[in-house]
């Protein structure tokens, strides 16, 4: 299998339909944070009906708290498997990060600590 290497979007793209306030965050959060391996041309529309996804999630979420009946909630969590299902196909947890062989975060050990440190001190 060839793996083709996409180019990195270096903003994030408009969205090309309207988001509303939690959408736009979203969206404006995963370009920035997957800036290296999210490409502007073929996962703009997945990450666009996640953004909307979070938009409705939103709303959802008001009817909940303001005492809506049970089916609201029952729709917030179907909402929020939805979401936690897109995040994750995007790479937006350590497992399918490394799925995708995009690195790890690493704790910095003592001896990088004090290296770190000592650079600062100069």
């Amino acid at each position: 299998m060839n793996v083709v290497a996409l180019p990195m979007a270096q903003e994030p793209p408009e969205p090309p339909r309207p988001l509303g306030p939690e959408g736009l965050r979203l969206w404006l959060r995963v370009w920035e944070a997957g800036r290296a391996w999210i490409s502007a041309t073929s996962d703009i529309e997945h990450v666009l009906i996640m953004c909307e996804t979070m938009d409705e999630r939103s709303q959802l979420r008001l009817n909940v708290l303001r005492g809506s009946d049970w089916r609201d909630r029952v729709a917030l969590r179907s909402i929020d498997s939805q979401l936690t299902s897109m995040l994750s196909s995007l790479g937006f947890n350590p497992i399918d990060r490394s799925r995708l062989g995009i690195a790890e975060v690493q704790a910095q050990s003592k001896i990088d600590q004090l290296m770190s440190r000592r650079r600062e001190e100069k």
